[in-house]
């Protein structure tokens, strides 16, 4: 879809962040992302872009549509000082990335941004950022498991409403309570009443509150489990693609996007089952005239993207970044864990149906 720079200059504020810094704005239609960057991050995209070693990762990376750079801006506070009322521009240089919107195609997006790895800082970082990151890896999952819940969204279908679980929850869990994170972002619709969540060295009778979920929050166990099984495969190709690319990623992040509505999820399920996602981008021009007359076209019930890139670079003959893998291994697991116990709900309702 093309946009015009009024559509972008038109941007707001994106009100779905659940992760990463402030600053992130949308075009007007919420297609876009207008995200600054630092150069580092425009460069991998670009690499990513050109670069043939990188096709295998394309898919998993939000689609580049180039930069902007902002290049004048009153300063307001000098202007108040000119006595003849003439305003002075101050000469900014903001460079802005602009990206595809992940969650733009959903009705009512689910999201979670994962962070990956065990090491958080920068080979420059100063010995007091080195000290103070080394102490969060510790103190969270992120060296034990290579990975933190920064943050999700979950939507209420009864309210209509997004409920937040803030930075704050990522940070104060321990590995034990990684199986009941990810229940929290994926649960089973309180229709289909769901096993309890085991961590690993837990006693069976604890609790799990993530397979309790609020009131109007969840997707049925049918739907949800053949989502979660796709989710992984894709998963899993991004592991692949990362064992054969070497990079060091800090602050990086997996961000998984999926339908909280049950039947643009279905639908979406469909899709994919009819290989919808093979030519996902052969015909843009009748996207375009769907999005004009205010249909939302049925497509993926899912997406999920690596983002995050200010801190990465490309380290040709350095291997890959072992403590990204062994954030995505910590994910598949996770992931083979809850897609058990969404199948044993779809079980134990489809007897309690048929008795």
């Amino acid at each position: 879809m093309a946009h015009t720079p009024s559509e972008i200059d038109g941007s707001i504020p994106l009100e779905s962040q659940v992760g990463g810094h402030p600053g992130v704005r949308t075009s007007e239609d919420g297609s876009l992302l207008i995200k600054p960057a630092l150069p580092r991050e425009v460069a991998f995209y670009q690499s990513v872009a050109a670069d043939p070693r990188f096709a295998p990762l394309r898919p998993f990376v939000p689609k580049f549509y180039g930069t902007l750079r902002l290049e004048g801006k009153v300063d307001e506070s000098a202007a108040a000082a000119e006595q003849d009322g003439a305003l002075k521009v101050r000469v900014v240089y903001t460079q802005s990335l602009v990206l595809e919107n992940l969650s733009h195609a959903f009705s009512k997006p689910n999201i979670l941004d994962i962070k990956l790895g065990t090491v958080l800082y920068d080979d420059d970082a100063s010995a007091e950022k080195r000290a103070r990151m080394e102490k969060t890896a510790r103190e969270t999952t992120s060296l034990e498991t290579g990975v933190r819940l920064t943050g999700f969204q979950v939507y209420d279908l009864v309210t209509g409403r997004a409920v937040n679980t803030p930075k704050s929850y990522g940070k104060s869990i321990t590995a034990a309570d990684l199986p009941d994170g990810l229940a929290r972002f994926f649960p089973i619709a309180p229709d289909a009443p769901a096993p309890q969540a085991i961590a690993p060295g837990a006693a069976e009778n604890d609790d799990a509150p993530g397979d309790q979920p609020m009131q109007g929050t969840g997707l049925p166990a049918d739907v949800l489990a053949p989502l979660l099984e796709s989710l992984r495969e894709d998963i899993a190709e991004i592991r692949a693609a990362l064992e054969e690319i070497h990079l060091r990623m800090v602050g990086a992040s997996l961000l998984v996007v999926y339908e909280a509505d049950w039947e643009r999820a279905r639908a979406g399920l469909e899709w994919l089952e009819e290989g919808g996602d093979e030519d996902e981008d052969e015909d843009e021009d009748e996207d375009d005239e769907e999005d004009a007359e205010g249909k939302q076209r049925v497509g993926p019930p899912y997406a999920v993207k690596l983002i995050d890139f200010a801190h990465t670079k490309i380290v040709p003959g350095a291997g890959p970044d072992e403590g990204v893998l062994k954030g995505i291994d910590t994910v598949l697991q996770l992931l083979d864990g809850r897609i058990e116990q969404v199948k044993a709900a779809a079980a134990a309702k489809e007897k309690t149906a048929a008795a």
